[in-house]
């Protein structure tokens, strides 16, 4: 299929086929807000030396909405979740000797420095142990990694991805195949085929393969342990010794709430023998990773798919691994 790029009015939806969950996909220090929100009240940054703007989050957003509707032109398309942080605060020229409290709502002005969408298709679909998951596409955009103190012509910082979505947590199963997170470009229609290249390269069968996989493959309460045990001790291994080892991009917080929910998650949790399946394990990691910042998200969600596959191709071979050991 030829990629056709267009210029339309964003595509925004009527606000009834908002949102296909009630739990957030990233929490952290994020609030949600609407697609309507953001491409009528934000504002939008600029190149300091030109004033030229941004591609904005709306445009990004935009941008990944099209392709979707052309390549699942049969498939129901939901409405954008959409997660910012980090606001950058100002106000209206007229408000400027105001106290910050006696500010009005129209002397106020704001736009998010960072931001994390998601776009579901429910209508593909597969279910791995009971668990629904949902083809699901999205995006984080930071400004804090675009050089806007220079002029346009810089490259601008995107990440993109195309996955499932568990819908019994709304966790994100991401893995290399489906990531970019490196997009570089200096206008739309550049950000557009590089959204279209990673989708209509992405096999769907074979990471619904490789999280099925999972399944197969069991720690005992005792490995379990060792890995928790582990995993807090590598964050303060030396850098050579690091080298050797699979990596973990978890912090000691997320690892503990993968050890309390070891014990606690309703769906996730350990068997009557102790024991639990990589897959729930997974989904732990991929849990604990909604407590995660924007700009680290998807980065993460991709080293929770390897670092479990690795264990699982550990207790395949029977090979040693530093994290079970």
């Amino acid at each position: 299929m030829e990629l056709q790029v267009v210029s339309k009015p964003p595509i925004i939806l009527p606000e009834s086929v908002f949102d296909s969950t009630d739990i957030p996909f990233i929490q952290a220090n994020t609030v949600v807000v609407r697609q309507q929100e953001l491409a009528d009240t934000h504002l939008i940054p600029v190149y300091v030396k030109d004033n030229e703007p941004v591609i904005s989050h709306q445009d990004f957003i935009s941008c990944t909405q099209e392709i979707v509707h052309q390549l699942y032109r049969s498939e129901q398309v939901l409405q954008p979740s959409i997660r910012v942080s980090h606001p950058i605060k100002g106000r209206t020229p007229e408000a400027k000797d105001k106290p910050a409290k006696d500010l009005l709502e129209h002397e106020k002005t704001i736009y998010y420095e960072r931001m994390a969408f998601v776009i579901e298709i429910p209508s593909i679909k597969d279910t791995i142990n009971g668990n629904e998951l949902s083809l699901t596409i999205g995006g984080v955009k930071s400004y804090s990694l675009d050089n806007l103190y220079n002029r346009k012509g810089s490259d601008e910082h995107f990440k993109v991805f195309i996955g499932f979505q568990n819908k019994v947590c709304c966790n994100l199963c991401v893995w290399t195949d489906g990531y970019s997170g490196n997009i570089k470009v200096r206008n739309t229609a550049q950000l557009m085929k590089s959204i279209y290249d990673l989708i209509v390269a992405y096999k769907t069968d074979k990471q619904l393969f490789a999280l099925q996989n999972l399944l197969h493959y069991s720690l005992t309460e005792r490995e379990f342990a060792t890995l928790i045990g582990r995993a807090k001790l590598y964050q303060y291994l030396p850098l050579m010794e690091k080298k050797q080892i699979q990596p973990l991009s978890f912090g000691e917080t997320q690892i503990g709430m993968i050890a309390k929910d070891y014990y606690q998650d309703a769906s996730f949790c350990r068997r009557d023998d102790g024991s639990i399946s990589l897959w729930n394990v997974y989904n732990l990691f991929t849990g604990a990773n909604k407590q995660s910042y924007i700009d680290t998200f998807l980065d993460r969600g991709v080293n929770a798919f390897e670092f479990v596959e690795n264990l699982a191709q550990s207790i395949e071979s029977k090979a040693n691994s530093w994290f079970l050991n």
